[in-house]
């Protein structure tokens, strides 16, 4: 004999239990789509920042474009007003070796800054010697001192002339000028 009662309070209850299940399982389903939600508009907002930054590191991208083409604009201008300054010292170059006038261009510190072909007769000069002393070099001249004559030359800034004789006996006005 099959007693219906109890299998109808033992369906009762599984159906209870199907139902509880089946309200927690709605309640995780329901969280889980708000966590999913959350999550979706937090990549949204994400995006959307990065769309932004992409914007900016775009722009930033123009900006520098446009500077380096404002760099290479100025370069060339560089580049040719270093020509033109290579030009003008070749051509003064030439003008102080063609005139055949002695000339030792000196710095506030009496280092030897340039000089003509024509002075090395009276003062032993070489390319190599440009950036050094004066007082380093002695002359053909008697009984002239070059460095101290330039010193007092810094302290006033007044050009004196002299009449100088050389080792050999030959004579020449000596101008010593401010620059």
């Amino acid at each position: 004999v099959i007693d219906h009662t109890e299998s109808r309070e033992d369906l009762l209850k599984e159906l209870a239990t199907t139902r509880e299940s089946l309200q927690t399982t709605f309640e995780e389903l329901a969280s889980s789509n708000e966590e999913l939600q959350s999550a979706n508009e937090e990549l949204q907002s994400t995006n959307e920042e990065l769309q932004s930054t992409n914007e900016e590191l775009s722009t930033s991208k123009e900006e520098l474009q446009s500077l380096n083409e404002e760099a290479e604009t100025i370069n060339d201008e560089l580049q040719s007003r270093i020509q033109e300054l290579s030009r003008a010292n070749d051509d003064l170059k030439n003008l102080l070796d063609s005139t055949d006038i002695a000339t030792i261009f000196l710095d506030t510190e009496l280092s030897v800054r340039r000089f003509t072909p024509a002075v090395t007769t009276l003062v032993p000069l070489t390319e190599t010697d440009i950036g050094r002393s004066i007082t380093h070099f002695a002359t053909e001249l008697v009984d002239f001192e070059l460095s101290k004559v330039a010193s007092t030359l810094l302290d006033d800034l007044v050009v004196r002339e002299f009449s100088v004789e050389t080792k050999d006996g030959r004579f020449f006005n000596l101008r010593v000028r401010p620059y």
